[in-house]
Formats: C-alpha cells, sequence, structure tokens
C-alpha cells in the first residue's frame, strides 16, 4: 500500500441508493481516497439491537479494514427509505447516535462518525466529533439505547 492510498471505513445498508452519497462525502471531507464498505440491511438498527454474534461480525470486519488499510474514520450511516429498517429519521438518528457512542467505546485510534442520508440522497451529520454535531437530536440514555429484550 502507498502512502497515498488512503482509507475511512463506512458501516452502511445493503441499498445501493446510500453507498455512493456517503462515499462521496468520506472522500471529500475525510480526504480519502478509498472506502471500505461493511454493509447489512438496515446497519444502524443491526448495530443498535441486533446480537452480539452480528455486532461482533461487524466489529471484526471494521478491525481489519482497520488494521490492514490503517483506515482513519469509521462512519455509521443510516439512510431515508430504508426497507431494512423501516423506522421515522429521528429513530435512525437515535439509533445512529447510539451506535457511534458504542463504536467509540471500541477504542480503535479513529474518528467516529454518524451520517444520515436524506430524501434528497444529501449527507446530514447525526454525530462528528471535527464537525461541532451532535446535531439537534435528543440525548439518547445507554438504558434507552438498548432497551432490554
Amino acid at each position: 500500500m502507498s502512502e497515498h492510498d488512503t482509507f475511512a471505513t463506512a458501516i452502511n445498508c445493503i441499498d445501493g441508493r446510500a453507498q455512493g452519497p456517503v462515499m462521496d462525502w468520506a472522500r471529500k471531507h475525510l480526504n480519502v481516497r478509498f472506502v471500505d464498505v461493511i454493509t447489512e440491511p438496515g446497519d444502524d438498527k443491526v448495530l443498535f439491537n441486533g446480537s452480539e454474534m452480528q455486532k461482533g461480525a461487524i466489529k471484526d470486519k471494521v478491525l481489519v479494514s482497520v488494521r490492514a488499510h490503517n483506515s482513519k474514520a469509521v462512519i455509521v450511516a443510516g439512510h431515508h427509505d430504508c426497507a431494512g429498517n423501516p423506522v421515522s429519521r429521528e429513530e435512525h438518528w437515535k439509533e445512529i447516535c447510539a451506535c457511534v457512542r458504542d463504536i467509540r467505546l471500541w477504542n480503535l485510534p479513529v474518528r467516529v462518525i454518524g451520517l444520515w442520508v436524506n430524501e434528497r440522497w444529501e449527507i446530514e451529520v447525526v454525530d462528528d466529533p471535527n464537525h461541532g454535531a451532535e446535531m439537534a437530536i435528543p440525548e439518547v440514555s445507554l438504558d434507552q439505547a438498548h432497551p432490554a429484550h
């Protein structure tokens, strides 16, 4: 890998409509050349309320990206009109924020960012320490983030 091969990691939905906007945002705002993409239907729901096995599989893939490609950021993205997680925009934002908080607890040497792909397929920053965000959403306590099953 050359010094010009810079990476970010995106945890995103399988929906192809959400892929381009997230990768374009990462290239522009993180100044990376490549984006490793980890996909799940309704990825924010899976990271928020999935099984420990599902969450562990995503974490294992993130670790490969961070270790092998020296990824400089991990993005969790949710999107409008998600078939895998058909909830309101507000619920997506709560889930994305909880996911970002959980990933930060992994103590990786990366910036962790939450993004929303809106109904115009444009990016809205949900949570980014370098962007002055958590953007106008209610705080989510850990009890709310991971309700008992």
